[in-house]
């Protein structure tokens, strides 16, 4: 940090992360949450303040409360026995075959599915929704466009995409979470149809993205680590597959870092952040802390407890759809731990050009073809 108060405070580890994440007060998010600088005033700026990430309260009180009934404990309840089929219908889909992109024909499916369950996407427009998905989170990446304006144009097509949904769900209302939300958009304390617009961006790209990277991470790490796979291939129990899941998001962190600026003067570890400063909170480093993990270096799917911070360190802004992802990742290697057998990488694995996401575009994977035989069902 410069005398000039540009740069920015690195948060790295776990105890740091978490106690920044529970000060909302001294710690804000509406001046940012990325490290991308954005003026405030212009287009860009002005719809991040609106997303739920870059809300402080109390608006981030009453958007929480009112989006949090679509991820409630008895929702989730009543889609998980439709989502267990997907999973199933996924592995089937590819396991005859012998070999995939594991990333395409495998993790992108889940989240897009829950989507399309969830939000009330039909299902002919979840490939639409992968490609918006990808150019706003590959703003970096050539491959994606390289750019902001194509991430720009994405965010656009996307919203009004919503605003169409948005509009057929009012005049033909079903058991959704955006017929929920437009109903609420008439009522005082609902949503604008600016605010539901901005969070079905925000549910697809972070409910969509975040997960299928967690998938394919996860997937790398059993396949690079085979002493780890055979424990889940001996015992697929849902205690083991539940410690599995949490060692898959500590090690995969999906997202890096989010931002605040602080409010206040603080000192910490010997340091003055002073007010104004930016910090940026560094999950993939804090889930790496040797302080709070022993050999952190070590993938370990037997790792308990395991407080990583892969949906944040705690406070108001801990990922609203946590359990939702816990619930996918959970289903989907069951199905692939018990369906499947001998993985291995089957060619180079190509990961994208981020520095706020961590993601895999691409990872071939083969197995043996005496994996357990697909269900003769279609998706």
């Amino acid at each position: 940090m410069d005398s000039a108060g540009t740069g920015f405070w690195c948060l790295t580890k776990q105890a740091d992360v978490q106690m920044v994440s529970r000060d909302p007060e001294t710690f804000v998010s509406a001046r940012g949450f990325t490290l991308i600088d954005i003026d405030p005033e212009d287009f860009q700026g002005l719809m991040m303040k609106q997303m739920l990430p870059g809300m402080d309260r109390p608006e981030h009180t009453r958007f929480r409360r009112i989006v949090s009934k679509g991820f409630s404990p008895r929702t989730l309840r009543l889609v998980e026995e439709h989502l267990a089929l997907k999973a199933r219908l996924i592995v089937d889909r590819v396991l005859d075959r012998g070999s995939c992109d594991f990333v395409g024909d495998v993790a992108a499916e889940l989240p897009l599915q829950a989507i399309a369950q969830l939000v009330g996407v039909p299902e002919e427009d979840r490939r639409r929704i992968f490609e918006w998905g990808n150019l706003m989170t590959g703003i970096d990446d050539p491959e994606f466009g390289g750019d902001m304006n194509a991430a720009q144009v994405a965010s656009a097509e996307m919203m009004a995409y919503a605003e169409e949904l948005g509009r057929q769900r009012a005049a033909d209302p079903r058991d959704d979470i955006m017929t929920m939300l437009t109903g609420a958009s008439s009522d005082v304390d609902g949503l604008t149809e600016a605010e539901l617009t901005l969070f079905f961006l925000l549910l697809v790209v972070a409910g969509n993205e975040t997960t299928r990277n967690a998938t394919s991470h996860g997937m790398r790490a059993l396949i690079e680590h085979p002493a780890e796979m055979e424990k889940l291939h001996r015992d697929p129990s849902p205690e083991r597959i539940t410690r599995a899941v949490e060692e898959i998001l500590r090690w995969a962190s999906p997202i890096h870092y989010f931002r605040r600026t602080a409010t206040r003067e603080v000192e910490l570890r010997g340091k003055t952040i002073a007010a104004g400063n930016r910090v940026v909170l560094w999950y993939s480093s804090a889930n790496r802390d040797a302080e709070a993990f022993p050999d952190p270096f070590r993938f370990d799917v037997d790792r308990w407890p395991n407080e990583h911070v892969a949906f944040g360190g705690g406070g108001p802004h801990f990922c609203l759809g946590a359990s939702l992802a816990r619930m996918e990742l959970r289903l989907i290697f069951t199905e692939l731990v018990t369906r499947m057998s001998g993985v291995e990488l089957d060619g180079p694995v190509e990961m994208l050009r981020s520095n706020f996401v961590g993601g895999i575009k691409r990872m071939p994977i083969r197995w043996d073809h005496d994996s357990k035989r697909p269900i003769a069902s279609t998706i």
